[in-house]
């Protein structure tokens, strides 16, 4: 092999050909599916739950109901002292992202819920803490057990910085055992999720979140034992994917030192062998293997905030008068809609208001980049604007580029009464439901809620970056479904993410002819059908008893 084809120029070429390769492999079609088990193979159905057996494990405690700021007030900036960095807001910050909002229950069968939302309620994403002089708290690497509310000690050892840092990592197995291929882009949209799950409830606190983007995945791993070949000998393993520091307001929010902190961890006691979730797999999916090795992020420079993109206008307040932790726990993904309710065009524009970026207002103060995804919205019940499809446009930059990609046609209409800073753009005037409908895999929910949407992500512009940006890109979307799932109960009505649909004909639809623009998610807002044979039970009914 020559010199030219191993140069870092053409490594870096074949991986983002790889990573478009499964982009394209796991596409929906009219006429086809991305690969799966087509079926749900119930004998090898994964445990919802990882633990390590052997490490110690910390209860912790549930006191997240007893917060009493309002969801309103955490888009104040400094309406929320600072909390203090002790060992029960460090429980509540957890409770409240990753923790266990209720228990379902149908016959014999019983199923938790968590405040970060997940694809098929599979969540792959697992969520690890790295403590250092808290007090309650041991100093080390641990792990977060959802079921049990508490910590596993993975790892002991004195971190040479001071202060909390928050790592997540995902098990694509989780999803793949169900939606095979495509399951990838599901695990990246959790992540998304996550971190946005993550961020609300640091705002809770009075807390922030800094996305450590420096970090590579090779530095994440070894730093939260992923790396840790014998402790997944006969278990399904972990990707790492990204690392955050809390910030509380205090003199030690600075950032460790990549090699200082990872040597350290290094060379501490760890213990806790991770647990099996399938004792089998009938299906094993390379294309997944592939794109997670072709889409790994090596160590960068930190990406410095960019501010220029982000809006100065106030967020319009919100009118809920819940606490944060009750509409936080109370989020669902609906099953159905009714197909009768409509929502205000004012509860639009605060909730399409929400997902633009804002300095000191979450979620999208964590994120440090250019807003890269855009909506285009089916409206089909919003009193005060027609029934048709909009584009809006998160950023001022993308309105001319999305003008030029889409149909000559579009009429580019601005609403007389929407705000003058939300870029949202009327299309056509139609009846879209229909249409919203079948690009969503013929799913029902696209058509009966009050507006649906789908994500266009700057496909192109994005692997420019790195390989890695495809995974990002993705994340950035599950950060404006977190946003727009709360927003959607805080409005009294409910969300769900839709992740089946398809994809070229979306693109057709709107005359988008190449990969500049990629449909990467969908979501759906409306009248939610609760089915009342469904008891539900706190989410630690389990532990209080």
């Amino acid at each position: 092999m020559s010199e030219d084809q191993t140069s870092p120029a053409n490594f870096e070429m074949d991986a983002i050909n790889r990573v478009r390769a499964y982009h394209h492999r796991s596409k929906h079609g009219f006429g086809r599916y991305a690969a799966s088990p087509g079926f749900m193979d119930w004998a090898t159905q994964p445990d919802p739950f990882r633990r390590f057996k052997g490490a110690t494990q910390y209860p912790l405690p549930l006191s997240a109901d007893q917060l009493p700021v309002l969801y309103a007030d955490l888009f104040t900036p400094g309406s929320i002292k600072p909390a203090s960095l002790n060992q029960t807001n460090v429980a509540v910050l957890l409770e409240l992202s990753f923790g266990l909002s209720a228990w379902k229950q149908y016959g014999g069968d019983r199923w938790a819920l968590r405040c970060n939302p997940s694809s098929g309620n599979l969540h792959p994403t697992e969520a690890y803490v790295v403590v250092s002089g808290i007090d309650g708290l041991e100093d080390g690497v641990f792990h977060f057990v959802s079921h049990d509310h508490a910590l596993e000690q993975r790892c002991s050892f004195q971190p040479p910085l001071q202060g909390l840092l928050v790592g997540l990592g995902s098990i694509h197995w989780r999803e793949a055992w169900k939606y095979g291929e495509r399951a990838f882009r599901y695990c990246q949209h959790d992540i998304g999720h996550a971190l946005g799950a993550l961020r609300y409830a640091a705002a809770a606190l009075g807390w922030r979140v800094r996305l450590l983007d420096a970090w590579g995945d090779d530095d994440i791993a070894a730093l939260l034992g992923l790396d840790r070949q014998a402790d997944f000998t006969d278990a399904e393993t972990e990707a790492p994917d990204l690392l955050c520091l809390i910030e509380t307001g205090s003199a030690n929010d600075s950032e460790p030192d990549i090699d200082a902190l990872v040597a350290a961890a290094q060379q501490g006691v760890w213990t806790g062998i991770a647990n099996t979730l399938s004792q089998t797999h009938n299906f094993e999916w390379s294309a997944i293997d592939e794109v997670c090795s072709a889409a790994c992020k090596p160590r960068t420079a930190q990406t410095p905030v960019e501010n220029d993109g982000k809006t100065t206008q106030v967020l319009q307040a919100s009118l809920s008068e819940l606490t944060a932790a009750e509409l936080i726990k109370q989020r669902r993904s609906a099953q159905a809609f009714d197909g009768l309710t409509s929502i205000p065009a004012k509860a639009l524009f605060r909730i399409l208001d929400a997902t633009l970026p804002r300095e000191n207002v979450p979620p999208f103060d964590v994120w440090p980049w250019a807003a890269k995804v855009h909506l285009v919205l089916f409206v089909h019940r919003v009193v005060g604007l027609p029934p048709g499809v909009y584009v809006f446009c998160r950023s001022e930059e993308a309105e001319p580029r999305l003008r030029e990609a889409m149909k000559e046609g579009f009429k580019w209409e601005l609403s007389e009464v929407c705000p003058s800073h939300l870029r949202l753009f009327r299309l056509i005037r139609a009846d879209a439901r229909q249409a919203a409908i079948t690009l969503s895999c013929q799913q029902s929910i696209a058509g009966d809620g009050a507006f649906s949407l789908g994500m266009l992500g700057e496909f192109e512009a994005g692997l420019s970056e790195g390989r890695w940006v495809y995974r990002r890109m993705f994340w950035e979307c599950g950060l404006i479904g977190q946003a727009l799932y709360l927003e959607a109960e805080a409005a009294g009505v409910r969300g769900t993410g839709i992740g089946c649909f398809f994809d070229d004909p979306v693109h057709e639809l709107l005359g988008l002819e190449n990969t500049t623009w990629q449909s990467l998610y969908h979501f759906t807002i409306g009248g939610a059908v609760v089915d009342d044979r469904l008891q539900s039970l706190p989410g630690y009914w389990h532990l209080e008893r």
